[in-house]
């Protein structure tokens, strides 16, 4: 096995000969946010990929976010250091099924998380984001919305809503498991702490926490508050980041047991490997490219008509 060091000083010689980029999300292991020219969440790392000059992106990430990257950058090499790294929320709805549902209520519009396989975006209406969820599902015309494929998204969307929901039965394993006894002994353990969720959790989590945020709401919450202590519920490999960012402050996971396994999936040698073998590759059929861009791009359209 080479030394951390040595892995590093490969990775970056690569990073110079490909003309590539790495990206990684912020759930990632620490080791992999280190060497990252970037890091965030899932759409804001494939749109920092459309902004940059480079030939070659490595996705370090699931593999519904490098596809999301693909479809916005298909000049450039979409590379992800491990192709079993995938998201079981994303394998939790299929084109077939979602065409019959969309049968049932032919007069409802689908809002598709981003956190989905390309053809299910390219058979959705719009596309959203943890963050603007409830902003896109009220700019749409129709009074009823099938929201796929996250339950406990959809029902936080509902509470923010006039419209009918219909939810799609699926849910992040790594979220759902948090529970609301997990929130008061965390609250009693650390009792001068704010507590964040993010809306993929369970609904009786949400209504006992301080703030409900997306993680880069989280990131962003963290910086300007006067708070030193916080509880996270969300995937713990954001503390690594909010950490760096926030030395002087202390965070503590809701649970030892939020971790995404598929997540922590790409380590350093998984990253020299895929820029020396330039693998595994990420594409989109055209036709569905085409049409899951046209949900992101009307996504992105509501930001900028608000």
């Amino acid at each position: 096995m080479q030394d951390r060091q040595s892995l590093i000083n490969k990775i970056n010689s690569l990073k110079k000969e490909r003309n590539a980029v790495i990206l990684a999300h912020c759930y990632a292991r620490g080791e992999v946010q280190d060497i990252a020219d970037f890091v965030g969440d899932s759409l804001g790392l494939s749109q920092e990929a459309v902004d940059q000059d480079a030939e070659v992106i490595v996705f370090c990430g699931v593999s519904f976010m490098a596809e999301s990257a693909f479809i916005l950058s298909p000049e450039k090499t979409v590379l992800i250091p491990d192709a079993d790294a995938d998201c079981p929320m994303a394998a939790m709805v299929d084109v077939a099924s979602l065409r019959e549902l969309k049968a049932q209520h032919p007069d409802a519009m689908v809002v598709c998380y981003v956190n989905t396989r390309a053809d299910i975006k390219a058979e959705s209406d719009i596309c959203c984001t943890s963050a603007n969820a409830v902003e896109v599902v009220n700019s749409l015309d129709s009074d009823k919305v099938i929201f796929v494929p996250d339950k406990n998204l959809a029902a936080y969307v509902a509470k923010h809503t006039d419209k009918t929901i219909i939810p799609w039965n699926g849910y992040c394993p790594t979220h759902n498991q948090i529970l609301a006894e997990d929130v008061d002994l965390a609250m009693n353990e650390h009792p001068g702490a704010e507590i964040m969720a993010h809306p993929e959790c369970r609904s009786e989590v949400l209504e006992k926490v301080d703030h409900v945020f997306s993680t880069t709401g989280m990131i962003g919450h963290v910086k300007s508050s006067n708070n030193n202590e916080f509880i996270i519920s969300t995937e713990q490999g954001i503390l690594h980041q909010l950490e760096t960012e926030n030395p002087n402050k202390k965070f503590y996971p809701v649970s030892k047991f939020t971790f995404c396994p598929d997540m922590k999936m790409i380590d350093l040698s998984s990253v020299l490997r895929c820029l020396e073998n330039m693998e595994t590759v990420v594409t989109v059929p055209k036709d569905i490219q085409v049409r899951a861009k046209r949900t992101l791009d009307r996504m992105l359209e509501v930001k900028r008509n608000r």
